[in-house]
């Protein structure tokens, strides 16, 4: 097979020399330029050249990511989580990893998912960089946090909802993640390991969650046997309210009815 560095002509050979030299991960429009003495035009027409041909992966206009060594016989694309900490940084934003992909990681569901979701406070949508899939989820500042950091065999720190944060969020963002009913038997299995984690899910649950969580972790954990004390902590910040919701929300909303946390338990779940 030929390999593509025989194919790279002067200019791309100095633009790989600077950025080895610098060990860039990323350049940015002007700065090439610059460097290699090139005229604005010049420039365009090396980035796009080296973006076409798979040699470097925009990130969006004018931000690339370049590869650690010319990738031989073959396209480049980046690691999922350099891409998404690139674009994360790139806004000075914060981000933490959730949804499918924390499911896979704490060994709930071993589908491996095709893209990474990320809650963040600057970007919401799907976004692609090179052969990365990314679903980014808006949240508030405030919804942000309960997090630990996994240092990946390329060396990016990727920030992690924490186990009890992903636990939550099953419940909280059950419709994008489509998550319940299965997220009851997880959280049933951790119980189970470990009565220890019943208070950081509270505490958890309190901090990110809403009512339609604090009431299904609730009766959850009530139907688990756990503490009194821990489920008045989850009562307390109930909002008086007469309306029910359904246990599973995919079914119909009929059944037996809970008054205490406000839940039908639909027949269809039974």
């Amino acid at each position: 097979m030929t390999m593509v560095k025989r194919k790279l002509g002067n200019i791309e050979t100095q633009f790989f020399a600077y950025v080895q030299m610098r060990k860039l991960r990323t350049v940015e429009k002007g700065e090439v330029a610059s460097a290699l003495g090139l005229t604005s035009v010049q420039e365009n027409q090396l980035l796009s050249r080296l973006s076409r041909g798979g040699l470097i992966t925009r990130v969006r206009r004018g931000l690339y990511l370049v590869p650690p060594r010319i990738p031989p016989g073959g396209r480049w694309s980046p690691g999922q989580f350099l891409a998404l900490v690139t674009l994360i940084e790139d806004k000075k934003g914060r981000y933490q990893i959730c949804g499918p992909n924390a499911f896979n990681r704490y060994g709930w569901d071993n589908q491996i998912p095709n893209r990474v979701y990320a809650y963040n406070n600057r970007l919401s949508g799907e976004r692609q960089i090179g052969s990365v899939a990314i679903t980014l989820i808006k949240v508030a500042d405030r919804r942000l946090g309960a997090t630990e950091i996994v240092k990946t065999p390329e060396g990016i720190e990727a920030v992690f909802s924490s186990r009890m944060r992903t636990l939550m969020d099953a419940v909280y963002d059950w419709s994008r993640f489509n998550s319940l009913p299965r997220a009851y038997n997880w959280i049933c299995t951790e119980l189970a390991n470990d009565g220890k984690v019943v208070s950081e899910l509270v505490k958890v649950s309190l901090k990110y969650g809403n009512q339609e969580t604090l009431r299904r972790i609730g009766k959850l954990m009530e139907m688990e046997g756990v503490a009194p004390e821990l489920l008045q902590k989850l009562e307390t910040a109930l909002r008086p309210s007469s309306s029910l919701i359904p246990w599973v929300p995919v079914y119909p909303k009929r059944g037996k009815v809970d008054r205490r946390w406000g839940i039908v338990f639909n027949d269809d779940a039974q």
